[in-house]
């Protein structure tokens, strides 16, 4: 008994003693790590938050070994772990973000009203809601191009321009939709999680983005790693259950006003599910997205990107 609890007092010392560097994206996925950011929860490790702008900033802070875990967009990681960087998913906790909205000047019963229209996404071809919408339009027998056409800018220009009553319909991430909606006739339209689940059979949404960790760290260190995914999964319950406080938090980093924030946490939905319990919806994801847009993701993972 006395050997046992030594041993435990032992492992506890040699984890505490660990500091460990997690990158996460400025976005509103700064809202599930404010508890880790202003030591809202408990921590038996301790860990340094930082935020990376571009998915390049990302590759190159893990590359560099300058990070040890990192939340990163699913597709993402499964792309870096197939072009031979070694990670490994151990959970995911973004399961909703993406809306379509049009300007209230034209009747939206369903997605078969686009066609003969124009849809605006962020960036370019081969994002999620890209390769979602397109999923979507073949299912119900349209011709991604060809029935409906697809624009891309920026996430901050499409708001501005359907502000302006130049874009009637927009394919967006939250807060966007909502920060593109307000003040105007524009409403949401449609909830690509809710299609997504009627056409796959999800039990839970989409696998937008997760928590990563490197391979070696794993291997060297399973119960620091046991510990930093155990208070990740904590600052998303504490940021679900805090609301008020860690969007004060997270409006340090974010321009985006508190209101809009707020509003736009209607239609958000930060769950962390560990990847025992949801490596099927993973899995699936990422089978529909190389489908339909395998230069998005040319080589699906094989298991050891999954968390054991």
């Amino acid at each position: 008994m006395k050997k046992t609890m030594l041993l435990s007092f032992f492992s506890f010392l040699i984890i505490s003693l660990f500091s460990v560097n997690l990158i996460n994206p400025l976005g509103p996925t700064v809202i599930p790590v404010t508890g880790l950011m202003e030591n809202r929860v408990q921590e038996e490790v301790e860990i340094n938050v930082s935020l990376w702008k571009d998915n390049s900033e990302a590759v190159a802070l893990l590359a560099s070994n300058k990070a040890d875990f990192a939340v990163l967009p699913i597709t993402v990681g499964a792309n870096l772990y197939t072009q031979g960087m070694k990670i490994v998913l151990l959970g995911v906790h973004e399961w909703e973000a993406f809306y379509l909205i049009n300007d209230g000047t034209s009747e939206f019963n369903n997605i078969k009203s686009l066609k003969g229209k124009e849809v605006y996404s962020p960036h370019g071809r081969g994002q999620t809601v890209d390769v979602l919408l397109r999923y979507l339009l073949v299912q119900n027998g349209l011709v991604p191009d060809k029935d409906v056409k697809f624009s891309y800018l920026p996430p901050q220009e499409i708001v501005s321009l359907f502000k302006a009553g130049k874009i009637q319909y927009a394919a967006l991430p939250e807060p966007f939709s909502t920060l593109a909606i307000t003040g105007t006739n524009g409403k949401i339209v449609l909830n690509f999680q809710q299609e997504w689940n009627k056409v796959s059979g999800s039990k839970y949404g989409l696998p937008i983005a997760g928590l990563f960790v490197k391979k070696e760290f794993i291997d060297e260190n399973p119960d620091v790693s046991m510990s930093v995914e155990k208070a990740f999964a904590q600052s998303v319950k504490w940021a679900n259950e805090n609301l008020d406080d860690s969007l004060k938090i997270t409006n340090q980093y974010l321009t985006i006003p508190i209101p809009v924030l707020k509003e736009s946490m209607k239609r958000l939905k930060f769950e962390y599910i560990s990847i025992e319990e949801c490596k099927k919806e993973v899995e699936n994801f990422l089978s529909t997205m190389h489908e339909f847009y395998p230069e998005g993701v040319p080589i699906l993972p094989d298991g050891d990107f999954y968390a054991k």
